[in-house]
């Protein structure tokens, strides 16, 4: 693979700061982000999509310079599709995790690239990879990143549980996404979550108004394991 001349990210260039989120559960994952895209401290879309399909149950998010984030999706979109097509199978997950690693890591004097990439794949089911600024690969239960994630690791932290199902793991995205953007300047909008597992991709959508007001002190914020848990409000937008 030929080394990329990316240009430098410059002052004032389309940025993501962003929060972008994927947690792993038993039968697949679940993967959100806001929608808020700056250009410096404008605020150039409101309703940006940081979710990117790469293959058929591979989706990645991006947070960085939208640019490169953007011309490296597409560049393993354009790999996955070759080995899809020589090999006659989709490609693992993992194989896609490493194509974007290679490609930060290779350029990582010229990017401005996090990335989360998660999936479902026959081999060893849904799983989510963690590539940070610098090129690193690093598979985890549950991956968040941007610069709203700061504000959220010791929630993360203390609320994740093993186990949890579908809708434990959306309301957990859910909750965990909105207190990000309460806190960033440089994170708002609506929630974007999709639902991959082997069925295959369910997306869905929380509007700004319907945003958790954590303030009220009526949303769940720790889901107990074993205890029901109220349904997310999310308005569902297209399966795949």
């Amino acid at each position: 693979m030929d080394h990329i001349d990316f240009q430098q990210l410059k002052s004032g260039e389309v940025n993501l700061g962003t929060s972008i989120m994927a947690v792993q559960f038993a039968d697949g994952v679940v993967i959100g982000a806001d929608s808020r895209t700056t250009t410096g401290s404008y605020i150039a879309n409101r309703v940006t999509d940081k979710l990117t399909h790469v293959h058929d149950r591979v989706y990645c998010c991006r947070s960085g310079s939208a640019a490169d984030t953007q011309a490296v999706a597409d560049i393993v979109h354009y790999y996955l599709q070759l080995y899809s097509q020589s090999s006659g199978a989709p490609p693992p997950v993992h194989t896609a995790a490493s194509l974007f690693q290679k490609l930060c890591y290779e350029n990582k004097d010229a990017l401005s690239a996090g990335i989360i990439v998660a999936g479902w794949d026959k081999e060893i089911g849904p799983s989510v990879y963690n590539i940070p600024l610098g090129g690193g690969l690093f598979r985890q239960p549950w991956a968040i990143g941007g610069s709203g994630s700061t504000y959220v690791y010791g929630y993360c932290d203390a609320t994740y549980q093993e186990g949890w199902g579908r809708d434990e793991t959306i309301n957990f995205v859910k909750n965990t996404l909105a207190l990000a953007m309460s806190r960033d300047g440089s994170s708002g909008g609506v929630i974007r979550m999709c639902v991959i597992t082997e069925g295959g991709v369910e997306r869905l959508f929380v509007p700004g108004n319907e945003l958790p007001k954590f303030w009220q002190g009526t949303e769940v914020l720790s889901p107990v394991k074993g205890k029901a848990v109220p349904e997310p409000q999310v308005v569902p937008m297209t399966v795949e």
